[in-house]
C-alpha cells in the first residue's frame, strides 16, 4: 500500500509541476495544479495521516525500529515514525504538498511583476527540489520589483 501511494503522489506531483513550468499560464492550468495537484496530495495527506493514526493501516515499521508514539513529538518520537514506511510516505507526501504550492504561489507572484518564464523556471526547480532553497532564492529576486511596483505597501510600518 505505502509503495503505491509513494508512486501515485510522485505521479501527480510531477504532472503538476510539468504543467506549471510548461504549460501556458491560463485558469485551467493553475486551477489543476491547485486542485488536482496541490488539493490531491492534501487529502492524500489527510487520509494516510487518518488511516496511520487511527491504527487501520500497518505503518509498515523496519524491522528491529521501535514503534512510533503518536504523541511523541522529540527527535527520537519523529525518528520512530519516519523508521516505518507509513512515516516516511506521510512524510514526503507533506513535502511534496507544500512544495507544490510554494511553486505555484511564486509562478503566480512572477507573472504579476512581469518576469517572463525563463526567468521562473530555476525558482520554480529549486522550489521543486528543495523548496524552502527555491523559496528564498525567489523572495531576494522578487523584491527590488515588488518594491517598484507597490512603494506604498512595501514601507516599513510601526
Amino acid at each position: 500500500m505505502w509503495q503505491a501511494m509513494f508512486s501515485f503522489t510522485n505521479a501527480v506531483v510531477v504532472i503538476a509541476w510539468l504543467i506549471l513550468a510548461f504549460a501556458p499560464r491560463k485558469p485551467l492550468a493553475t486551477t489543476a495544479v491547485l486542485y488536482l495537484g496541490v488539493g490531491l496530495l492534501c487529502l492524500c495527506y489527510a487520509g494516510m495521516f487518518v488511516a496511520l493514526l487511527s491504527g487501520a493501516v500497518d505503518p509498515g515499521q523496519v524491522p528491529g525500529s521501535q514503534p512510533y508514539v503518536a504523541s511523541d513529538y522529540s527527535i527520537e518520537g519523529l525518528r520512530r515514525l519516519f523508521m516505518s514506511d507509513a512515516g516516511l510516505v506521510i512524510g514526503w507526501t507533506h513535502y511534496l504538498a507544500f512544495d507544490l504550492f510554494v511553486g505555484l504561489w511564486i509562478a503566480r507572484d512572477a507573472d504579476a511583476k512581469g518576469f517572463g518564464r525563463a526567468f521562473q523556471l530555476p525558482f520554480l526547480f529549486a522550489s521543486f527540489m528543495a523548496g524552502p532553497i527555491g523559496l528564498l532564492a525567489w523572495l531576494i529576486a522578487r523584491e527590488r520589483r515588488a518594491r517598484e511596483l507597490h512603494p506604498a505597501e512595501n514601507r516599513l510600518k510601526l
